[in-house]
């Protein structure tokens, strides 16, 4: 969209403000006496598209009205956030822009899967409350008409209510980064360092000046559009491509977690070393074998089941991929030549004597919004076997700290704000 039209778009939205109609269901707001709880800022989101990587789904569940989500021009469209948690909910807040959904379902989920619609509306420009009652762990906004010849665009997605408190307490030990894609390049600070163009193409996330010549000291003097922002590292993997067009993820989502290893392990876990640089997976794989450390799936389809390589999803779903980087460390190397064998993945929950420093284990998740044939997809490695993961570590040592001793030794679950 040309400045113009967004400049339009703040406009209208502002001279709106004061005038929205009603929508299909009567909108009554929650009583004071509630004390709903902000539940979905910050949590993991996906969708079914993004405008561009501008308006990442993330942005919507940011906390920023100055930031928001928006979709391709196609209907229909969806954009979903997971609470954690099944939880009572009871109020969802939509804070359209300009570019609102003329009709929408409001819908929960228990895995993700299979869906439930709890409201069906008509969408208003602006800020749009609906009153619900549902327990669920997933919501999900479906759209199903636009009210403009563009995608669909919410500057907010909030969802409140109360969290269980009453029932036992789920112990995982976890805090997270939604990290969208910033860029793609031929580039790879961590394998071709200072050549500019020495690899094959890749898609970047996170800290938005990586590049060839990228160091810890240029990381921290960079820019992220990670929630939390404070998280400056960089992360990247090859490039998708289906039908030979790139296709970047819709969903990004780094968690930090202690799982793997014995509770006693997970209390010694301490933070990455700043600077510290890791490769997992396999980018010269020729066949799918043990050094294939990623897997292939499809989300809202777990009947298709998990592969190395590429699976067929059916229509309406995405293909989804899980990383889980190695999570002990030598204790003395930052990389090595190969930029594997300074880490190690645990031994019998353990980590093994060569690599004695329990680190977090890092799991990437990417969501690609594609689906079918799996003939049409390609990494910029080669087969889907050969996907893998690069990660730069660029928190602030402080933040990290605080996250590993407040989140991960005492297994308790953090949102990327690392609070419980």
């Amino acid at each position: 969209m040309v400045p113009t039209t967004r400049r339009w778009r703040r406009l209208v939205t502002a001279l709106a403000g004061a005038a929205l109609v009603a929508s299909g269901l009567t909108l009554v707001p929650s009583p004071a006496s509630a004390a709903p709880e902000l539940l979905s800022q910050g949590r993991p989101v996906s969708a079914s598209s993004t405008e561009h990587g501008g308006t990442p789904a993330a942005a919507a569940v940011d906390g920023n009205t100055g930031t928001r989500w928006s979709s391709a021009a196609a209907d229909p469209q969806w954009i979903s956030v997971d609470l954690g948690s099944s939880t009572a909910i009871t109020r969802v807040s939509l804070n359209w822009e300009t570019a609102y959904a003329r009709s929408f379902q409001l819908q929960t989920s228990a895995d993700g899967n299979a869906w439930t619609t709890i409201a069906t509306a008509s969408g208003v420009l602006g800020v749009q409350d609906i009153t619900v009652s549902a327990t669920t762990r997933h919501v999900r906004v479906h759209t199903t008409a636009r009210a403009t010849q563009y995608g669909v665009s919410l500057w907010e997605f909030q969802v409140f209510g109360v969290r269980n408190t009453s029932g036992p307490i789920v112990r995982v030990a976890e805090f997270l980064a939604d990290c969208p894609f910033s860029h793609r390049l031929p580039d790879d600070p961590i394998v071709a360092p200072n050549l500019p163009g020495g690899s094959h193409m890749h898609s970047f996330f996170g800290n938005t000046t990586t590049n060839a010549r990228s160091t810890v000291e240029s990381l921290l003097a960079g820019t992220s559009n990670c929630n939390p922002g404070t998280d400056l590292s960089s992360y990247w993997v090859p490039t998708l491509y289906a039908d030979n067009q790139p296709v970047e993820p819709t969903g990004t989502t780094f968690y930090y977690l202690g799982e793997g290893v014995r509770d006693d392990v997970i209390a010694r876990i301490k933070p990455f070393p700043l600077g510290l640089r890791i490769v997992a997976g396999n980018a010269r794989a020729t066949q799918p074998d043990a050094s294939t450390i990623s897997r292939w799936s499809c989300l809202h389809a777990g009947h298709v089941g998990a592969s190395k390589d590429f699976v067929n999803c059916p229509a309406g779903t995405m293909l989804e991929s899980y990383l889980d980087f190695p999570q002990c460390w030598n204790g003395r190397d930052l990389d090595s030549p190969d930029h594997k064998s300074h880490m190690a993945y645990p031994v019998n929950a353990d980590c093994p004597a060569t690599h004695p420093v329990p680190v977090p284990k890092l799991r990437q998740v990417l969501r690609y919004p594609v689906n079918g044939d799996p003939a049409r997809f390609r990494l910029a490695s080669g087969a889907g076997f050969t996907m893998h993961g690069d990660f730069f570590n660029a928190w602030p040592e402080a933040e990290l700290a605080r996250r590993v001793r407040d989140c991960i030794n005492p297994i308790i679950k953090c949102g990327a704000d690392g609070r419980p």
